[in-house]
Formats: structure tokens, sequence, C-alpha cells
């Protein structure tokens, strides 16, 4: 057991790594850092969210996202706005020119990502699914 545990967490980790440095240099391409692209790929097709879901959905901590949010800001494609209901809660979502780089970027970074999986069957797709959902489940379970 504890050897199959170690060689899947392994394989799983090395796996995320690969994709985590493709999918930079991807984004990289277009002048974005991973955690730019990140919060821009969530804002996208969205009205907006608070800086608390926008931090959950991308799993960028607290810190981190401040920053990347203030640069986001500086080059016009995001814009942040108080609560009117709590003047503590802020409200981000992109503007007219982050949308356009939403647009533009986004759908060429999934087409380079799904490319990396050309030779995988719908099989493949729903059995590796099914192994992540059960993975997913177990993580959900212990914490």
């Amino acid at each position: 057991m504890a050897k199959n545990y170690l060689r899947s967490i392994r394989l799983l980790s090395e796996c995320m790594q690969l994709f985590e440095l493709a999918s930079a240099r991807t984004v990289r391409q277009f002048g974005l850092t991973h955690s730019q692209f990140d919060i821009i790929a969530t804002l996208g097709n969205t009205p907006g969210m608070t800086c608390k879901e926008l931090g959950e959905k991308t799993l960028i901590t607290k810190g981190t996202l401040t920053g990347v949010l203030d640069r986001l800001e500086q080059k016009g494609w995001i814009h942040r706005e108080r609560g009117n209901d709590d003047r503590r809660q802020l409200f981000i979502r992109l503007t007219a020119e982050g949308e356009r780089l939403f647009d533009e970027v986004f759908p060429q970074v999934v087409a380079t990502g799904a490319r990396r999986f050309t030779d995988y069957a719908d099989e493949d797709f729903d059995t590796l699914e099914q192994a992540l959902i059960k993975l997913k489940q177990h993580l959900s379970d212990a914490t």
C-alpha cells in the first residue's frame, strides 16, 4: 500500500508540475503571468466576484492575490469596487479591455492545452475523471 501510494502521489505531482510548466509557457506568450491568467480566466464570462470568492476559486493566497490584482488594475484589465452594503467587501470585475483580453487569450490557452491530450479517447478521459473524482472525495473527507 505505502509503495503504491508514494508512486501514485509522485506521478500526480509530476503531472501537475509538467502541466503547470507548459501552461505557464503558453500564458507568457501573451505577456501574462500564470497568476494573472488565472484571475482573468476566473473572472471571464462572469459579472465579477468578491475578492474572497476569487481567492477561493483561484487558490491564490491572499498576499499574492493583492499584488496580482494591483498589477492587473494598473494595466486596466480589472476594476475593484467596494460593496454598497459592506464597505469592507471588495468586488472585482474585468474591464471592457480585460474582457477583450479574456476573449482573445482564453480560447488559445485552452486549445494549446487540449492538444496535449489529442491521443486520449473518450474512455481515457472518463477513466481519468473518475479516478480524480474518487481521489478528490477521499481528500475532501480527510479535511
